[in-house]
């Protein structure tokens, strides 16, 4: 289970004073709140309040993976508030689920889909649970799903539910304050909004006491001194007063987004790209019931690999479970690090290169000083304290010899591995292990279908010969780099490039038609690793008796 709890912080002076001026974003992120603080000083600048982060959820759906960056990206801005603030000033990270907003609609991903539907309107803690029954609501079911999911990552935060804290009374003195400024609130939304909706619009959502449905209905009076509202009931024309605390309404969306920021005091936020609109508006509200509203951070969302935002109801691009079968949760955390104001794709092809990012920047970090240390995106992915070792061989790599060896088990690409490093183990080296288990499903998953071999003719036919002959004649203890030589000078041999120097200097150096070759003759692809490392771990034998099936046509059959 995790904890509210976040890690100790290593907070030596020159870390501290190397992050002030680093330019990663989650510090630049973090000084805006400090500059707030600054600016309104108050109990949480003196360090008596903790500073508060909070991230959304809507449980009409599963956790997914924009769940899980939401978190991940606000984890990072608040483990680098810490450090610039030396930890001297408390934070809390609330995850609150806005689990008292209406069904609107059926998911299509649940069971008793026809139960559900008889649900439709009311507080997502008021359905029952699809699944199994074992929670009381669908909305306590989504709840337990979010906070084992954030568990499962090691995060530490918060959970609050909008039914509890709306129940409790927890609201009770922002929604009083919602009546007050009522008018003010209607000035700000009303414009937005289309004529229709404009006729039905009211900050506040009253709850059916006859059918337990959250009703969109205007208001036809207020009692801002007894806490009321009065409406006309859409089942039987009723006029209906109900107070507008302990639960019986809810707010509209926006208004309930700046209602919370009012009573929670909340200090830091982000959303997605689609959200600007309503952060705006927010925003103003926020402002209408009297204090300012958090920071914001807007993060541009995810595209899949036709460049198209990436929707749940259309099941385009990649999902968190797919991710996790191919790859460790620090490379999708890598994945959110990594130029968040930036839309980026999320397909299967980006994992291979950002798990192997991911390993390049655990293998840099120990040899960084300071200013570069907190500026490498795995101190922020794991909160100040990286691992200390990397992987020995690449995740590319491991996926090239899966496909020279059609492994389908782990002890096939050991059997490689220990050969050129025996002192490689699954038993000493639980990280690489992992690694080879993930090479192999995505391997076999994702790229088997579409390897094509192409048949070895002309300028390639030749060299790969002159490889041959040249790789006969090498020690079978010969290093990576006597092997990147030898395939260099080949290069240099049969595919020279005017415009390039080669390892004297001095022209020609080595087209990458070369390098293209192979790859697409040997390894049944366009591009691939350091040709040398891969025979090294391959093995010349194996490479000469693979470049003789290729010659002979057998690949490409």
């Amino acid at each position: 289970m995790s904890t509210a709890t976040p890690p100790i912080l290593d907070l030596t002076p020159a870390l501290v004073e190397a992050a002030r001026v680093s330019k990663a974003w989650p510090f630049e992120e973090a000084r805006r709140i400090i500059a707030r603080l600054e600016k309104h000083g108050g109990a949480k600048q003196a360090g008596t309040e903790p500073v508060l982060f909070e991230t959304g959820y809507g449980p009409s759906g599963l956790p997914h993976i924009g769940t899980f960056g939401e978190v991940a990206r606000t984890t990072m801005v608040r483990t680098a508030f810490r450090l610039l603030t030396e930890d001297k000033i408390p934070t809390r990270l609330l995850s609150f689920s806005d689990d008292m907003d209406g069904l609107r609609k059926v998911p299509t991903n649940v069971p008793n889909q026809e139960m559900m539907k008889a649900h439709l309107g009311q507080p997502l803690t008021r359905v029952p649970d699809p699944f199994s029954n074992e929670y009381p609501s669908f909305g306590a079911a989504n709840n337990a799903r979010l906070r084992a999911f954030l568990d499962s990552f090691g995060f530490a935060y918060e959970f609050a539910s909008a039914t509890d804290y709306y129940t409790a009374g927890r609201f009770d003195a922002a929604l009083r304050r919602m009546l007050e400024v009522y008018d003010e609130v209607m000035d700000i939304i009303l414009p937005t909004l289309g004529a229709e909706r404009r006729a039905t619009y009211s900050p506040f959502l009253p709850i059916s006491k006859k059918t337990g449905v959250v009703l969109q209905v205007p208001m036809v009076a207020r009692d801002v001194e007894a806490g009321t509202i009065t409406y006309i009931d859409p089942e039987d024309g009723e006029r209906v007063t109900t107070e507008v605390t302990g639960g019986a309404v809810k707010c509209q969306w926006k208004a309930d987004w700046a209602m919370r920021w009012f009573a929670l005091g909340v200090d830091y936020e982000m959303s997605g790209k689609d959200l600007i609109d309503s952060v705006k508006l927010s925003t103003r509200i926020c402002r209408a019931l009297g204090t300012e509203p958090p920071e914001c951070f807007t993060y541009e969302h995810f595209l899949d690999e036709n460049g198209e935002k990436i929707s749940k109801s259309k099941g385009n691009g990649l999902t968190i479970e797919q991710w996790l079968t191919y790859a460790a949760p620090e490379s999708l955390s890598l994945l959110m690090y990594t130029k968040p104001k930036t839309a980026k794709r999320l397909s299967f092809d980006v994992i291979p290169k950002t798990v192997d990012d991911y390993f390049g920047f655990v293998d840099a970090y120990p040899r960084q000083p300071l200013d570069q240390q907190i500026g490498n995106p795995v101190w922020h992915i794991h909160t100040g304290h990286p691992p200390e070792t990397s992987s020995p061989i690449l995740f590319s790599m491991l996926l090239n010899l899966v496909s020279v060896s059609d492994a389908t088990e782990k002890g096939v690409l050991w059997a490689y591995i220990s050969r050129y490093m025996p002192h490689l183990s699954a038993a000493t080296h639980a990280k690489l292990d992992e690694l080879v288990g993930f090479a192999i499903r995505y391997f076999n998953d994702v790229l088997k279908a579409g390897k094509h071999y192409v048949v070895p003719e002309g300028a390639i036919r030749d060299a790969l010969q002159a490889l041959d002959a040249a790789l006969a004649k090498l020690p079978a203890e010969s290093t990576a780099d006597e092997i990147q030589t030898i395939v260099f000078d080949i290069g240099r041999a049969y595919f020279p490039d005017p415009n390039k120097k080669g390892p004297d200097g001095n022209p020609p150096g080595v087209s990458l038609d070369w390098f293209r070759g192979l790859y697409q003759v040997l390894l049944g692809q366009d591009q691939g690793p350091r040709f040398g490392s891969f025979v090294a771990i391959y093995g010349i034998p194996e490479t000469r008796e693979r470049i003789a099936k290729a010659l002979s046509g057998e690949l490409a059959s």
